[in-house]
């Protein structure tokens, strides 16, 4: 394999396990490790939403109503400075007690081994129907 090869696949890597050290933190909420792995300024997007900053994804990890975060990767793919995953999150409804699940696939663009932008969409809807917070069924538009 030549240099630039082995140079690539060490940058892929080092990639796949920010995203994955982002993940670990849904499951720690030790959203101070954010620092070295988010950047302050990252672009967020998803669900129709554009916005900047690390307190977006804080606030995600935070989620009140929700603790005892189990995270599985279920997918990932690094590639250069990209890196997409899919995942199911397992949340603990602190309300019920019961485990509520939600699904979700997202796509991360790394900067010198910090996140500097991601697209995602997560299941929100199946998570509050789960949670008796919105109808079993999509109703009629």
């Amino acid at each position: 394999m030549s240099d630039s090869v082995e140079a690539a696949a060490a940058v892929s890597e080092r990639n796949a396990e920010v995203v994955r050290r982002y993940l670990r933190v849904f499951e720690t909420n030790e959203v101070a490790e954010f620092e070295e792995i988010v950047a302050e300024d990252v672009l967020v997007h998803g669900a129709g939403f554009h916005g900047r900053g690390r307190h977006l994804p804080e606030g995600s990890v935070l989620t009140p109503g929700l603790s005892g975060c189990r995270v599985r990767v279920d997918d990932l793919f690094a590639a250069g400075d990209r890196v997409t995953v899919a995942f199911t999150l397992t949340y603990t409804h602190d309300r019920t007690g019961r485990d509520l699940t939600m699904t979700g696939v997202k796509s991360y663009r790394l900067r010198e081994g910090r996140i500097v932008e991601f697209w995602g969409e997560t299941d929100l809807y199946g998570l509050l129907r789960q949670a008796g917070l919105v109808p079993e069924r999509i109703p009629s538009f």
